[in-house]
């Protein structure tokens, strides 16, 4: 089966005349995703998560025995003695060929283990912040692109509405009932909307392309988006969204596991007063001749043990100097998680003020935009009547605009506000 990039049906499509066809409009979600794969920001901390997991692995693999393989030849001057001139090695020639397994065992790495733990869980939770980060940016230029589409077509119709306007003073001059005075007033009107359209139409190739830079690898503008400033989000109550807050917050987190990981660090630093224990066996060949047998059927494959144990007695105060490192890294981040705690609490509280203060002004800005629509029309027909002036008209216009704009700016606070929030209790 041969499939075809949307680039390659771009090019054959345009190679053969045909129309290019329109892409598929990006979802919310959909950006989410893809920002998540080209932001570099978030990749560093995925990699920075899957390097504490690492480390966390080593230091696991560190707490068993390791076993190695050791093969060496050691050759000794001569001096006429079977051993040579180094006593030590036992003799002119001197082959080792055995398995070792070696363990360290001591409160130290076990304390280090469980503090790679609790950073590898910082290292998860950071990764998180780094994607609610990266969604409040995305959902930020997200509705920037919708909002800013939204006003360049209602820049298209005051536009139209200022060009209605224009043709009607020019009839009504024309018969006689108004001054030149309102054609010009008109036409001035016509010109700041031509103005407003062109202010919209860069506002919203600047906002396409603060979004494109997230969401694709190149540089490209020929994309559209779902506009779903329209829709409401379900209400809940505080109490339930606090607790999904506290349950989902991965900063609390981050600063729980910080804290885990300097208790365990000053555990570490502690087993510095304590023996440290090492094992080794050894299981193959050290003798003279590479050989399992040698003379005098003397056999040389064999085994042999060791233990040490190693107690601390003065290092010029090299622990109790860890020690209170240890121990002022821990107030520390009982600090960071006390400040965590009110960070979160503060933050949502904020966010759910502003998505109920936005919700409930939605309902009032499109009742706005529908009033300011009504009296633009009235106005028009008691202009047309005699009854009005022309600035009354254009100040009609003037509102129904600034009406329009603040609808749209409002749907878009309080989708950003609602993303925030959902941001918080980890639903987005």
């Amino acid at each position: 089966m041969i499939r075809l990039t949307a680039v390659a049906v771009i090019c054959i499509a345009a190679a053969f005349g045909q129309p290019v066809p329109a892409p598929a409009p990006i979802s919310l979600q959909e950006a989410l995703n893809r920002a998540k794969q080209y932001n570099p920001q978030y990749g560093a901390a995925v990699v920075a998560g899957a390097l504490a997991h690492e480390d966390r692995v080593q230091a696991r693999a560190g707490l068993a025995p390791a076993l190695s393989y050791l093969n060496q030849y050691i050759y000794t001057e001569g001096n006429g003695t079977p051993s040579g001139v180094f006593v030590a090695n036992d003799g002119v020639h001197v082959y080792s060929s055995q398995g070792i397994a070696h363990e360290d065992l001591s409160l130290a790495k076990f304390a280090d283990y469980k503090r790679l733990i609790a950073a590898e869980a910082a290292a998860r939770a950071r990764t998180e912040i780094a994607a609610r980060g990266l969604t409040l940016t995305v959902v930020g230029n997200y509705y920037g692109l919708a909002v800013a589409q939204r006003k360049l077509a209602n820049a298209r119709v005051s536009l139209d509405e200022a060009n209605r306007f224009v043709e009607i003073t020019r009839k009504q001059e024309q018969g006689g009932e108004v001054a030149h005075a309102d054609v010009v007033k008109a036409e001035l009107t016509q010109q700041q909307r031509a103005r407003d359209l062109q202010d919209a139409q860069l506002a919203e190739q600047k906002a396409r392309i603060a979004l494109a830079i997230l969401l694709f690898p190149d540089y490209r503008q020929n994309f559209n988006i779902v506009d779903d400033l329209n829709t409401v989000a379900s209400s809940a109550s505080f109490t339930e969204v606090e607790a999904k807050a506290i349950a989902a917050s991965p900063e609390l987190r981050e600063a729980l596991s910080n804290v885990r990981e300097q208790k365990y660090a000053l555990s570490s630093a502690r087993a510095g007063y304590y023996p440290a224990l090492s094992f080794d066996f050894f299981y193959g060949i050290n003798a003279n001749e590479f050989a399992i047998v040698g003379p005098d059927d003397r056999h040389n494959l064999g085994y042999s043990a060791q233990g040490s144990l190693v107690i601390p007695v003065w290092n010029w105060g090299a622990t109790r100097s860890r020690v209170k490192q240890a121990n002022l890294l821990t107030k520390q981040a009982d600090l960071e998680l006390s400040a965590a705690r009110k960070a979160l609490a503060a933050n949502l509280n904020s966010a759910y003020l502003e998505a109920q203060a936005a919700r409930t002004q939605v309902d009032s800005l499109k009742s706005s935009v529908s009033l300011s629509e009504e009296s633009l029309r009235l106005t028009i027909l008691r202009y047309q009547a005699g009854e009005a002036t022309a600035l009354e008209v254009v100040d009609a216009q003037s509102t129904l605009a600034l009406a329009r704009n603040a609808y749209d700016d409002g749907l878009s606070r309080y989708r950003i506000a609602w993303a925030t929030l959902e941001t918080l209790t980890g639903s987005l």
